[in-house]
């Protein structure tokens, strides 16, 4: 954006209950899903869904403020209809993933946008992808490290800086946490092979 054994995640056990309604695998669903760039005409969805997720348009990471509604990204659809964006910022040879958001639970929408801002960015020649999560995020955290990404910095009270210029960020996040550490994950990109390059597993 997140268990006793033998107990499933509730994103897993809602896709049982949709796979035995529908007959379709959750391999079917996300071949269902189509990913690409953002156009002009997204621009109200886009903005719509930041709002939703982030308060406003605005993104606070690092001690800095981005306005993400006007960044590149990618919308992935199903069937013509938007379930999912993820918008990013190239700068000095890399790649951030500034939001990344998806309507629908349990259909591999965050994998299919980050797959497509990995393809993206090893096209282009970036060296390194990386996002901010929370540490309140487990769900998240969880996710980019089973899809390749690795923990490169803990920002210690990162998100104490950050709410300086975003007072609207809440104190406490995902779960009931308490909101104060900004996490750092990255994947170093072969930019040698680009035609091949695959990168990431998937959860």
């Amino acid at each position: 954006m997140k268990r006793l054994p033998r107990i499933l995640p509730e994103n897993a056990r809602r896709m049982d209950v949709l796979e035995h309604r529908t007959g379709q695998t959750s391999a079917t669903m996300r071949d269902m899903i189509h990913v690409r760039p953002i156009e002009p005409r997204d621009l109200p969805w886009v903005v719509h869904r930041l709002e939703g997720a982030f308060g406003d348009v605005t993104v606070a990471r690092k001690g800095g403020l981005i306005d993400a509604s006007v960044l590149p990204g990618f919308v992935a659809t199903d069937g013509g209809r938007p379930i999912g964006l993820l918008t990013y910022d190239a700068l000095h040879g890399e790649c951030e993933v500034v939001a990344i958001i998806s309507t629908e639970e349990g259909r591999g929408i965050g994998r299919a946008l980050m797959d497509a801002v990995r393809d993206h960015a090893v096209a282009a020649g970036y060296r390194r992808l990386w996002l901010i999560t929370t540490n309140d995020n487990t769900r998240a955290f969880r996710f980019y490290q089973k899809w390749g990404m690795d923990l490169c910095a803990f920002h210690r009270h990162g998100v104490r800086r950050s709410r300086k210029l975003k007072p609207s960020l809440p104190e406490r996040g995902a779960d009931g946490i308490p909101l104060d550490h900004e996490l750092e994950l990255e994947m170093l990109l072969d930019v040698t092979d680009r035609p091949a390059m695959r990168g990431g597993t998937r959860p």
